[in-house]
């Protein structure tokens, strides 16, 4: 059984995402070599989260009006995840992390935005 300590997996998680960051800017999701989504491809409807390779591929580019096409939600997102998991001890925001509220809500966006960029696309 391997053992990290925590800061050996920070820093495989940063490096690990570096990485992903790395593929998007070089490369065009759009091509064979980046993962489809299995729900789109089943189904011919859009998951929550259609679109959003394009999108990371898009705003490294600082293309956010094409990013916002490709998938909306995940844009309007990115601030909202970069405040959940900045460092604080104390605050609004503690408290906010720590809401049965908070989950609930972006659940529920997350379903009203699945269901309507299906009906209104």
């Amino acid at each position: 059984v391997l053992t990290l300590s925590r800061k050996t997996a920070k820093i495989l998680c940063v490096a690990a995402v570096g990485i992903l960051l790395a593929a998007y800017a070089l490369f065009d999701p759009s091509y064979w070599y980046f993962p489809k989504c299995p729900f789109l491809m089943l189904t011919g409807w859009q998951c929550p989260g259609c679109g959003s390779q394009r999108a990371i591929h898009s705003l490294l580019h600082a293309d956010i009006s094409s990013a916002w096409g490709y998938n909306a939600l995940f844009v309007l997102s990115l601030p909202l995840l970069a405040l959940l998991y900045a460092p604080v001890r104390s605050g609004w925001l503690k408290l906010l992390r720590r809401s049965v509220w908070l989950p609930r809500f972006i659940l529920a966006i997350v379903l009203v935005w699945w269901i309507s960029r299906n009906i209104f696309i």
